[in-house]
């Protein structure tokens, strides 16, 4: 079992969106990135094996291809990166934000 993936894509589809649109930049998005974070942490904390998964390449590989997908669909931006640039414990940190 692992941390739903969907909310990490949920989370990346966000936090890249907070990196390349900084004009766009809004408290829903912030609200969003919090509310993934918090239930991702919440699920994590319930079922601690879980943490393991966050730790797995194949696992945050699947979760940024269905983030970046739907970043794009919401963007058009072509110049999204392919690979994930920040680990699952970056993005999962309370307050911090892409710059």
């Amino acid at each position: 079992m692992s941390p739903d993936p969907s909310r990490m894509a949920v989370l990346i589809t966000h936090l890249l969106k907070w990196l390349y649109q900084p004009a766009a930049r809004s408290s829903s998005w912030a609200g969003s990135i919090r509310e993934q974070r918090k239930r991702i942490s919440r699920a994590v904390s319930k079922t601690p094996s879980l943490q393991t998964s966050l730790s797995d390449p194949e696992w945050l590989s699947d979760a940024w291809t269905d983030g970046l997908a739907k970043a794009f669909e919401e963007t058009g931006f072509d110049m999204l990166p392919e690979e994930p640039i920040w680990s699952a414990n970056q993005m999962l940190t309370e307050g911090w934000f892409p710059v």
